[in-house]
């Protein structure tokens, strides 16, 4: 059998995780940082938390692989860098599946411009660096899930499910996989600016007055959903606010929100992509979303 080989684009600290766990089972080359690839040249990959503790060698490189072709090709950077990365590279999707494992609303359809071979990925998972080349696997709300985007599965996408299985992730095969993608934006529009707005861990979120908060950001996401027609697994705004609280929130109680840890960095969010998008829709639908937008503002005014 022929090896399977992956381009992962815009390897931050979840591609770079993914590709340690994949290298031993599948050819993989992560376009990365050069201070990244240099480290990894030079010692591995440090990889610490859930997903195991190890380094891990692979190709890694800041430069773009010559006269190669895909598999795959897994797309983990920022939503902001998604058009960017789709006009450099669009020549390699010519021959390979697209895979975007990313967060909010969007992204695919922006692939879906360069590609009719797009598949769709949710990661609920926390990652933090502690250096160069070096990430801590904090916390894991669900499994991975895969799906053609943007509904059903075919024999391509369960080869991929089969990859990731076999190198020990806990991932689902979905033949949803935009209903998906929304209840991960359910849960990043909750808990993402507001743990960087206030500072805190996701876990002190639960307290009443952010809890509140939290109510009237998801009454607004799930009027959108509503509108844009995405079957949910919960019935109501209500029945998902009890799933968050009893198990999404303990499940990550400790985690920093990516948007917190974004703005220390001095980098862009992915607030357009993820409360901005329901602002967006509410729009189209004419839905009012006001604390959405007013989160959308705050994240602009704390990362400007």
């Amino acid at each position: 059998m022929t090896t399977m080989k992956l381009l992962i684009l815009g390897a931050g600290a979840v591609g770079l995780s993914l590709a340690a766990r994949l290298s031993p089972f599948c050819e993989i080359y992560a376009l990365c940082r050069r201070r990244h690839a240099d480290a990894i040249s030079r010692s591995g990959f440090r990889m610490r938390g859930l997903w195991g503790d190890g380094n891990f060698h692979f190709n890694a490189s800041a430069e773009t692989p010559a006269d190669q072709s895909f598999d795959y090709c897994l797309i983990t950077a920022k939503s902001l860098q998604t058009r960017q990365l789709c006009n450099e590279y669009r020549s390699l999707f010519v021959d390979a599946d697209v895979v975007s494992m990313q967060n909010g609303i969007g992204n695919e359809e922006i692939i879906a411009e360069y590609s009719d071979r797009v598949i769709g990925g949710t990661i609920i998972t926390g990652f933090e660096w502690q250096g160069d080349a070096d990430v801590r696997v904090t916390v894991e709300a669900g499994p991975i899930r895969l799906g053609r985007f943007p509904d059903g599965s075919d024999d391509t996408v369960q080869r991929l499910v089969d990859l990731f299985r076999q190198a020990g992730l806990h991932v689902e095969g979905s033949s949803a996989i935009r209903s998906n993608l929304w209840a991960k934006t359910l849960y990043n529009c909750a808990l993402n600016p507001l743990g960087a707005i206030l500072d805190v861990p996701y876990g002190a979120l639960a307290r009443p007055h952010a809890w509140s908060v939290i109510e009237q950001l998801i009454g607004e996401a799930w009027a959108v959903c509503s509108a844009e027609g995405i079957a949910l697994p919960w019935g109501t705004a209500r029945e998902y606010l009890g799933y968050l609280r009893s198990v999404q929130l303990p499940a990550t109680a400790g985690h920093n929100s990516s948007m917190l840890q974004d703005i220390r960095n001095g980098k862009a969010t992915e607030i357009d992509f993820i409360n901005g998008a329901v602002v967006r829709l509410g729009e189209r639908h004419r839905i009012d979303t006001p604390v959405n937008r007013t989160l959308v503002d705050m994240i602009g005014f704390k990362s400007g």
